[in-house]
């Protein structure tokens, strides 16, 4: 259930944020020691600020009041992903080369599962990190636990 509602709130703020000039980075939905929580991550060109999270905010509560999407209590929060962000996908890859990221794998690489350099080349696979030392690491998608930009 908790999927299903997470892709049909994508697919509203998809359609709805370019309008705005603003971007999706991200939907939770999940419960947490207080209830359920519905989170969305938004960023523009400029960053976020409170008044584009008001804003979107009040879109996203239509759509949900006539949608009838969640079916119990919730709290929604609408934020920046922060100058920390996660790294999602290829597009994120691609916007943020050259900027210095941390990734975790799944499992070791000679004995190590973090990693810090400067993002590469990157393409549907995966994305090159430049390490400190100038050498360079492939991650493929599915070796990455997580991944997040870092000062």
């Amino acid at each position: 259930m908790s999927d299903y509602i997470i892709e049909k709130i994508e697919e509203f703020a998809e359609g709805v944020l370019p309008s705005m000039g603003l971007e999706l980075v991200e939907v939770q939905y999940r419960q947490e020691g207080h209830g359920w929580v519905l989170r969305l991550f938004i960023d523009g060109p400029n960053g976020i600020g409170v008044d584009e999270c008001a804003k979107v905010s009040r879109e996203l509560n239509v759509f949900l009041d006539v949608e009838g999407l969640i079916p119990n209590a919730f709290h929604l929060e609408v934020s920046s992903p922060g100058i920390e962000r996660a790294l999602l996908n290829v597009r994120d890859y691609k916007r943020f080369a050259g900027k210095k990221a941390r990734v975790k794998v799944r499992h070791p690489i000679d004995g190590h599962k973090v990693f810090i350099g400067l993002i590469g080349d990157s393409d549907e696979f995966g994305f090159d990190l430049i390490m400190e030392d100038e050498s360079s690491m492939r991650f493929n998608q599915d070796q990455i636990r997580k991944a997040r930009l870092t000062l």
